[in-house]
């Protein structure tokens, strides 16, 4: 059950697109001259209509079958970078400081870009794929954005697809779940505002630092002593500032971090206790306590048709032994929730090999892997859109 042939012919082609993406990495929405090359190439291929400024700076090609009318499915990927220096010494390492491609976005969109190049040239299907290039996943919440757009209506898209790479997975290997495969990523801020005084003093002060710290031991009791052992939360506090002299109790300190869960309920619970252990704690010491907690991305959730529609779409190009329909959801998380919250689909993890990791500054994407992500992108659509 081999890749396709095209798909192994156009890898060097498309590895020259990916590099020259990963050399010129832009950040969030500011992803114009990535845009602008996704649409050069599109035009290059004959896409029937393509669309640009969705979600702001996103993307959108229609390719039309040749079989007759009949449903339209959307392909997504991701094309923006990270506001990381790179470390991987490659000769296509980012020209730009502080910028890099450390989640593999390049890829995508080059595999997808090569996907396209395919499918304009065969068009062995009914109805219409919609190819999907869209801007800040890391943070932005681009995929939202481009619902908010009004994408799936505009192109009558009926289920949409994502992929993405994943380091330490075999090349030719995929892997995905039905249900929940990558967390809500929520943040949250504490501000606990006391009295100030001399060091020497602590009896005629109200110490925030104190506080402060009975506060980061308690929030870690939400995943143990609250939640339910067998849900999945993680409560991280990653900052923690306060103070600016050795004799000083300072008047204010500040927490900060992120909560992930794999369930509604269960991330309605963190919020909760959060904003409980900090105003009690607080109150207890006689402080004042302020607390921010904003909902980022929610759970990515893969619908179970769908999900069964990608896995066979694997399969057929990797074989059986190769695709894991049991793996374990990720603490991470993605935008492509939204387009998930809009329209059934699935969302799958294709092999990068022994590379460095995700977010990491020496990451670079496996060109091994492409001819493995057009091949897959390829057999879903002829699949979904069989005559």
């Amino acid at each position: 059950m081999p890749i396709l042939n095209r798909a192994a012919e156009l890898q060097t082609e498309v590895a020259e697109w990916r590099r020259h993406i990963h050399s010129r990495p832009e950040l969030l929405f500011a992803v114009e001259n990535t845009a602008a090359f996704v649409e050069n190439k599109l035009r290059e291929f004959g896409v029937d209509e393509i669309v640009t400024g969705l979600g702001r700076t996103g993307v959108v090609g229609l390719i039309r079958g040749n079989l007759g009318a009949g449903r339209t499915i959307g392909l997504r990927a991701d094309m923006d970078a990270l506001p990381m220096t790179e470390t991987s010494g490659k000769p296509w390492a980012s020209t730009t400081p502080g910028k890099m491609h450390a989640c593999g976005h390049d890829g995508h969109t080059a595999m997808l870009l090569g996907a396209a190049k395919y499918l304009a040239e065969t068009r062995n299907f009914k109805g219409a794929v919609a190819v999907i290039f869209q801007p800040a996943e890391e943070g932005g919440g681009g995929g939202h954005e481009m619902v908010k757009d009004g994408m799936m209506e505009r192109f009558s898209i009926e289920e949409v697809y994502g992929m993405h790479n994943m380091p330490g997975m075999p090349v030719g290997q995929f892997g995905s779940r039905v249900g929940p495969i990558m967390a809500s990523t929520d943040e949250f801020s504490i501000t606990i505002d006391g009295r100030g005084g001399h060091a020497a003093q602590p009896h005629k002060t109200i110490d925030p630092i104190v506080i402060g710290s009975q506060i980061v031991n308690a929030l870690q009791t939400i995943a143990s002593r609250t939640a339910d052992p067998l849900a999945s939360v993680v409560v991280s506090v990653t900052k923690f500032n306060a103070g600016f002299a050795h004799n000083i109790i300072p008047e204010q300190a500040t927490l900060a971090g992120t909560v992930r869960t794999l369930a509604p309920d269960v991330r309605d619970l963190a919020e909760a206790r959060i904003r409980q252990i900090s105003e009690s704690l607080a109150s207890a010491y006689g402080a004042k306590v302020r607390v921010f907690y904003g909902r980022n991305y929610p759970v990515t959730v893969n619908h179970r048709e769908e999900t069964g529609h990608a896995l066979a779409a694997a399969m057929t190009i990797a074989g059986e032994s190769q695709v894991s329909g049991d793996l374990d959801p990720m603490m991470g998380g993605e935008d492509f929730s939204y387009m998930l919250l809009s329209r059934p689909g699935a969302f799958i993890f294709m092999g990068n090999g022994d590379t460095a990791g995700l977010h990491n500054p020496a990451y670079d994407f496996n060109d091994e892997a492409i001819p493995h992500g057009i091949s897959y992108w390829v057999k879903l659509a002829e699949m979904r859109l069989s005559a």
